[in-house]
């Protein structure tokens, strides 16, 4: 895991760009240049003086305590987060009050593209554990972004990665049976822990099964027979949530079973 970097509190009577009350940030010299998941993040491939710079808009860093919200939708947009530590959900409320999760992100992701269009963010944001992200003010970012033109590229190809997730989130909706859901979720996680540098094989779902299912437009019981039926055909081995894949070959085959 990456080491924190001491901080300093702000003074509580403050508040911040993305409306945060200075309490629960601090500011972060030099963050960019000694995080460990800087090659996933905007500043990837940006050195010397142009790093510097970018170091700069990394306005500070926020803690967000597990079950309280990021932002809420309607919040006024103000900045964007890179997630540095924990698990978020990122999720709407239907017109009948029900929760429809939209996304699960982990460190390295990129939080807050949902308000560039309106100046206002379209859903909700809570963190599933312990947690904390770098604030990035958009204003800045775009002022830097003119002269920088890898950062420039950086922020698209976030654009890019929401819009890529979004169309293989709409694939398995729409065409996936139910096992296959479960298994190309599973997968999925896998390699993002991978990218990350974490273990592809053995980790713990930090989201519930029902959030699962909310994000997969399955059921929980539907989510539970399958996870069952995996480690009946002894392709996972999964105690609460905590998970291993046993035969990843086997799951993209339960995949591709679509």
């Amino acid at each position: 895991m990456m080491p924190v970097l001491a901080t300093r509190p702000m003074p509580a009577a403050r508040v911040c760009l993305d409306g945060t009350p200075q309490a629960s940030v601090a500011r972060v010299p030099n963050a960019c240049s000694s995080c460990g998941l800087r090659s996933m993040c905007l500043p990837c491939g940006i050195r010397g003086e142009d790093l510097a710079e970018v170091e700069g808009v990394v306005y500070s860093r926020r803690r967000v305590v597990r079950g309280d919200n990021l932002y809420r939708a309607g919040d006024p947009f103000h900045a964007l987060y890179a997630v540095r530590t924990g698990f978020f959900k990122s999720f709407v409320l239907t017109d009948d009050g029900r929760t429809q999760v939209t996304g699960f992100q982990m460190p390295g992701d990129m939080i807050g593209l949902d308000g560039i269009e309106d100046d206002r963010h379209q859903q909700h944001v809570e963190a599933l554990e312990n947690a904390e992200v770098c604030v990035m003010p958009y204003a800045e970012l775009e002022r830097s972004a003119t002269h920088i033109p890898r950062l420039q590229r950086g922020l698209h190809r976030m654009m890019s990665r929401e819009i890529v997730r979004e169309q293989g989130l709409m694939l398995l909706l729409g065409t996936m049976r139910a096992d296959a859901r479960v298994a190309a979720f599973l997968l999925n996680l896998s390699q993002r822990f991978a990218d990350r540098g974490y273990s592809a094989r053995e980790f713990n779902l930090r989201m519930s099964r029902e959030e699962m299912g909310s994000y997969l437009g399955l059921k929980l019981e539907t989510v539970s027979r399958a996870i069952s039926r995996f480690q009946d055909l002894k392709l996972i081995c999964a105690q609460h949530r905590y998970i291993r894949l046993e035969d990843v070959d086997g799951l993209r085959a339960q995949m591709e079973r679509s």
